[in-house]
C-alpha cells in the first residue's frame, strides 16, 4: 500500500519514523512519501518538505508567516493528489493537519490521525471536524479515549510510543564515556531542553541561562535538537561556557541530576529518563493572552496532565523569572521531599502510559482497517 505521512516537528518525526518502521515489517510492499524529518527519511520515506520549514508557533507568529503557510498548504495539496495514497496519516500538528484531513477526505483519500491534537485543552469544538474528516484516530494519552467517548467517537489507545524509544534495551553510555566523548569536565550535570523550534529555542534559552551563576560546581549542558545546528545555540549562549551536546538528549539525561525543560514532549522524555525537572514556558505576550482565554487545562506539562496532579513544578509566562527558576531548580537538584515526590510521581506516570510496542500495535491496527475497506 501507499502511505503519505505529515509530521510538523521533531517529536512527530520520531513517532512517525517508528510507525513507518513497523508498517514496513507488516506490509513489505509499502511505499512512503512524507512531509517530516530526517528520521522518517531514514526509514525509507521520500521526504517532500522538512518540518524545519513548517514550525511556526503562537498566534502572532503564525499570522506574520501566513503567506508561507498558505503556500505550504497549496504545495501539499497538489503533491497529495498527485501521489494519491491508500491513506494519509497525520501526526499531531493540528493547525496544518486538520486542513489536510478535510482536503484529503474530499478527494476520496482515507485519513488516519496518529497522535491526537490536544482538543481536550482547547478547541474541543473541532471534534466535530475530526468525526467528519478523519476515518480513524489513534491516541497516545490514556485520558484521550474517555475525552472522545464524550463526543460519541471511538478512538484507539495502544500505549505511548515513547516507551518504544526509552526502554531497558536502549544503549546508554557510562558517565566516563559520555564526559570523555564530549570533552566535558567531571562535574554534576544540569540539562537545558529549550525546545525544538528556532523561535522557541531562542526565547527559552536566553531565560534558562540566567540561572547559571547561582549553581557553582555544576555544569549546564544544552540538549541540541535534531536539525538545529550547534552554531545557532552558540550564538545565544555566547561566552557563558555553556556547552551544546547535539543529538544525544537521552545520553545527556542519563547523567543529568536535573533539567530545565520547555513544555512539550520533552517533559515526558525527561520524566521517562527519571530526571527531576522544572517545566518552563513563556510565549509572545499577545499569543499567551489569547491562549489563556481558550485553554482549558490545569497544567502545561504532559507529566502533570497524565497524572492529573502537580508532579513537576511549572513556571509559566510571568512566573518564569530568574529567581523563581533558581528556587525551583534548587528544590529538584538537592535531595529532599520535592525531589523524592517527583521520582515517585514518575513511577505512577509509567504505569499509566501502557507497555512497549505501541508503534507495532498501531501499525497492525492501521493495516487491518485498510484491508477492511
Amino acid at each position: 500500500m501507499r502511505y503519505y505521512l505529515i509530521a510538523g516537528e521533531a517529536s512527530g518525526d520520531l513517532h512517525a519514523s517508528n510507525l513507518i518502521r513497523e508498517l514496513k515489517v507488516q506490509d513489505p510492499d509499502a511505499t512512503f512519501r512524507c512531509w517530516g524529518g530526517d528520521l522518517m527519511e531514514k526509514q525509507g520515506a521520500e521526504l517532500v518538505k522538512h518540518y524545519r520549514d513548517l514550525a511556526f508557533m503562537g498566534f502572532i507568529e503564525v499570522v506574520s508567516h501566513l503567506p508561507a503557510i498558505l503556500k505550504n498548504f497549496k504545495s501539499c495539496e497538489k503533491d497529495l493528489v498527485s501521489y494519491h495514497p491508500d491513506v494519509l496519516i497525520l501526526v499531531d500538528y493540528p493547525g496544518f493537519n486538520l486542513r489536510m484531513a478535510k482536503f484529503a477526505s474530499q478527494h476520496g483519500i482515507r485519513v488516519f490521525y496518529y497522535i491526537s491534537p490536544q482538543l481536550w485543552a482547547w478547541h474541543s469544538s473541532r471534534v466535530n471536524s475530526i468525526k467528519k474528516w478523519v476515518d480513524k484516530m489513534f491516541v497516545i494519552l490514556p485520558f484521550e479515549k474517555e475525552f472522545y467517548a464524550r463526543y460519541d467517537y471511538h478512538v484507539d489507545f495502544q500505549g505511548h510510543p515513547l516507551l518504544d524509544v526509552i526502554n531497558e534495551d536502549m544503549y546508554l553510555p557510562g558517565r566516563r564515556e559520555f564526559l570523555d566523548s564530549n570533552a566535558l569536565p567531571d562535574l554534576p550535570l544540569i540539562a537545558f531542553l529549550p525546545g525544538s523550534r528556532r523561535m522557541e529555542i531562542e526565547k527559552m534559552l536566553k531565560i534558562m541561562i540566567s540561572v547559571r551563576d547561582s549553581f557553582p560546581g555544576y555544569q549546564f549542558i544544552i540538549a541540541g535538537a535534531p536539525s538545529i545546528e550547534v552554531d545557532f545555540y552558540s550564538g545565544i549562549v555566547k561566552d557563558t561556557n555553556i556547552r551544546v551536546v547535539a543529538n544525544q538528549t537521552y545520553h545527556l539525561l542519563t547523567h543529568a541530576v536535573a533539567a530545565l525543560v520547555t513544555s512539550g514532549t520533552a517533559t515526558l522524555e525527561t520524566a521517562l529518563m527519571g530526571v527531576p525537572q522544572v517545566v518552563c514556558y513563556r510565549g509572545n505576550f499577545l499569543s499567551y493572552q489569547i491562549a489563556r482565554r481558550l485553554v482549558n487545562v490545569k497544567y502545561i506539562s504532559l507529566v502533570n496532565l497524565i497524572c492529573d496532579k502537580m508532579v513537576v513544578p511549572e513556571l509559566i509566562q510571568q512566573e518564569l523569572t530568574r529567581q523563581n527558576m533558581v528556587d525551583k531548580l534548587r528544590s529538584v537538584v538537592e535531595p529532599g521531599p520535592v525531589r523524592d515526590a517527583i521520582k515517585s510521581g514518575y513511577l505512577e506516570l509509567k504505569q499509566q502510559l501502557g507497555g512497549r510496542y505501541a508503534s507495532r500495535r498501531v501499525a497492525s491496527l492501521m493495516i487491518q482497517y485498510l484491508l477492511k475497506k
